[in-house]
């Protein structure tokens, strides 16, 4: 970030009454954007019916806006609800129907160890147990020809026998359907006919690749999430259109997309990931404004903690993730689910994580959470297990008052007792030190996921500036940023509803992929262009139906690899027809792009494209306001003190607190102190100092840092 901003983007204010709407694990974060006003609100998630916390949270932020509902231009919502369903097991009772004789494919899998040398190997449990998957006589090869026809006899013997069976939601998947799918068509229209209650999914619609074990399981997951989850988008749909809500709400993908809500009814797996996703996009937006070509987000809520590193201000993307790792750090431990998804991990460490002792008389934290309900033993509500929340509480980090917007009055003394009673009497500590040793260990289990991502992306983590928000990441932050050793950090306006806000900043588009293998030198570009034809209308109708009359701008990607290979790289299309010099061209992209990724190509070998893939997104995306620091104004005048437990001496301490909302740009901080604001608090440990930018921006330094790295220069003359 320069010191100052020496030419600022001249802002486009947009006039229209924005909302965006993240509901999480255990707090639901609204935004209202109108002009240049905003307002926030934060409530508690309703697991029995996550649209109740979303209509009660719109309403209260419109009445602090002096709106109505049918005053909403733009209504944007991200949800958890597929995630928590996946994770929990907590989806509808589905069943498979796949090609006879591979049913078990989803338990084989890759036939591969995760852990070579695990003798107790435990593997992810399917979402569809044995009893309810079927093999169906059919089959078509490869080319999608039919080698046996569809017993449509069998089929409607089992439709009998899944309505017999209390399933309510059914995963088609048949051998080479991407190349094919009319036998999977046909089994859908079968099914409707004679168990019309039953939600159907197709992999041939949901994931037209190659790789029969991701597809199975995609589109497994996808049946799985959906009747609760279209259950929830369909009464979250009336319910607003009786409040006065005229325009049709749109969904944020996990893509980092906004997409249509019957999208999201008919293709819920693209929303497992959507929450978090808004948060990367906020972090995009942020490290645009600062200048930072490496960025690494940091969301911390309630439940999760994620991380993801932006590089040239685009979040690192990925075509498939895993959920419910059996071993959190382990790839290939999870369950494959093949949809474009912002790359990120993301583990069991909120401010909800629970703290235990285990067998070992070692402090856990997480990956459970006690959620919204009970929740933290500081809430009230019943909950009785300690929690990072009742550790910030118990060291005095936390305003009891003004905790999540003074929804949840918190309690220290129940902090402290429940800490007592579950961390400090099995180890001997003192609740404080009990408190602290909770706070260092998610705080380490997050750098520790932090490293793991860097090395299997090829990132150095200490070469980025850390982007901090979500309810809980701003008083972890500067913690992190030391065992990371990231020098400089920042929390953005607003961080305790960052991904929120994040969704107002998302492009309207979509993605859509097939397989269709042909080989370069023999290619028939009649198929191929008939098939981008294809994608690019379904991709056109989707981003038309969310905003009509806007210019497209499209990328199209070919996955390709040599003859004999087992993966692919993408390599972008050229534009127009494709025709033998489009395939031509292609050709040379791809050799150069192999020659750049391992340092030679191999021009002897046969180059073949695997799959196909088309990218439309509304343009007009205007540039982000420019942010930097100013000249320096002095320091900030603090509101008042408050106790804090100081780790190092092991007393407490009075530390100065300053409202966020009171400071002014160019005003400096120094550690330790606490920033407090509506939604979130930020904690600045000994060592950092933090300035106020031209857009009101928290910048942390760690000077210990940038000591450190004078003292090796000065050294290194010396030397």
């Amino acid at each position: 970030m320069s010191s100052h901003s020496s030419s600022p983007t001249v802002p486009v204010i947009d006039p229209r009454v924005r909302v965006a709407v993240d509901v999480g694990g255990t707090f639901t974060d609204i935004v209202l954007l109108r002009g240049e006003r905003k307002h926030t609100v934060k409530v508690l998630t309703t697991p029995a019916a996550p649209e109740q916390a979303v209509f009660d949270g719109v309403a209260e932020v419109l009445q602090h806006a002096g709106a109505a509902w049918a005053d909403v231009d733009l209504l944007i919502l991200g949800t958890t609800l597929a995630t928590n369903a996946l994770i929990e097991r907590k989806g509808a009772p589905t069943a498979l129907l796949t090609t006879h004789g591979f049913r078990d494919l989803v338990e084989i899998g890759l036939e591969d160890r995760f852990a070579q040398y695990d003798v107790f190997l435990d593997k992810p449990t399917p979402l569809v147990p044995r009893h309810w998957r079927h093999g169906v006589v059919e089959r078509t090869d490869a080319a999608g020809r039919v080698v046996t026809p569809l017993d449509e006899a069998q089929v409607a013997v089992l439709a009998r026998q899944l309505v017999a069976d209390g399933i309510e939601s059914v995963a088609v998947c048949f051998l080479h359907g991407y190349a094919n799918p009319v036998h999977e068509r046909r089994v859908r229209e079968l099914l409707r006919e004679r168990a019309p209650q039953l939600w159907v999914s197709l992999a041939s619609d949901v994931c037209p690749e190659i790789r029969e074990y991701e597809r199975l399981s995609t589109v497994s997951a996808n049946a799985y999430v959906q009747p609760q989850v279209a259950g929830y988008l369909r009464r979250l749909r009336e319910g607003a259109r009786e409040r006065g809500l005229k325009a049709e709400p749109f969904l944020m993908t996990s893509g980092g997309a906004i997409t249509t809500l019957q999208a999201g009814i008919d293709e819920p797996v693209r929303l497992v990931e959507s929450g978090p996703a808004g948060g990367a996009v906020l972090a995009r937006q942020v490290a645009e404004q600062i200048g930072a070509t490496r960025a690494l987000s940091f969301d911390m809520g309630g439940t999760t903690a994620k991380i993801c590193f932006i590089d040239d201000y685009q979040p690192q993307l990925s075509r498939s993730f895993e959920f419910g790792r059996v071993h959190r750090h382990l790839k290939g431990s999870g369950l494959p689910i093949r949809i474009p998804v912002i790359e990120m991990v993301e583990i069991g460490a909120g401010g909800g994580s629970i703290a235990r002792v285990n067998h070992l008389g070692v402090v856990q934290v997480g990956p459970d959470s006690a959620g919204s309900s009970p929740g933290p033993a500081a809430y009230g509500l019943g909950g009785e297990q300690p929690t990072v929340t009742d550790a910030h509480a118990a060291l005095g980090a936390i305003d009891p008052a003004r905790f999540a917007v003074g929804k949840v009055r918190l309690d220290p003394q129940r902090a402290r007792a429940a800490l007592l009673q579950g961390v400090a009497a099995q180890t001997g500590l003192e609740v404080e030190a009990a408190a602290q040793a909770v706070v260092e260990i998610v705080t380490e289990n997050m750098a520790n996921a932090a490293r793991v991502h860097a090395s299997e992306l090829g990132k150095v983590a200490e070469e980025s500036t850390l982007i901090a928000f979500g309810g809980a990441a701003p008083l972890h932050a500067a913690l992190l940023a030391r065992k990371l050793g990231i020098a400089r950090l920042v929390i953005p306006n607003s961080a305790g509803v960052g991904s929120a806000l994040g969704f107002l900043w998302a492009p309207v588009a979509y993605q859509t992929v097939r397989s269709l293998h042909q080989r370069l030198d023999r290619i028939d570009h009649a198929a191929v262009g008939r098939l981008l034809d294809e994608l690019t209308a379904t991709a056109d109708d989707v981003v038309l139906r969310a905003a009509p009359g806007a210019p497209l701008v499209r990328q199209r990607v070919v996955f390709m690899r040599y003859a004999g290979q087992g993966h692919e790289i993408p390599v972008e299309l050229p534009e127009g027809a494709f025709d033998a010099a489009a395939s031509a061209a292609l050709h040379q992209r791809f050799e150069a792009r192999y020659a750049a990724l391992y340092g030679r190509s191999l021009p002897h070998i046969a180059a073949e494209a695997v799959s196909w893939s088309v990218a439309v997104e509304a343009g007009g995306r205007a540039a982000p306001e420019a942010d930097g620091l100013v000249a320096d104004e002095g320091r900030a005048t603090a509101s008042a003190t408050r106790e804090l437990y100081d780790a190092e001496t092991g007393r407490w301490q009075a530390v100065p607190v300053y409202e966020r909302a009171a400071l002014r740009p160019g005003l400096w901080i120094e550690g330790p102190a606490l920033v407090v604001e509506d939604e979130t608090t930020t904690q600045l440990i000994a060592g950092f100092e933090a300035r106020v930018s031209r857009l009101g921006a928290l910048v942390l330094d760690d000077t210990t840092a940038v000591r450190h790295d004078e003292e090796e220069q000065a050294a290194a003359v010396a030397a």
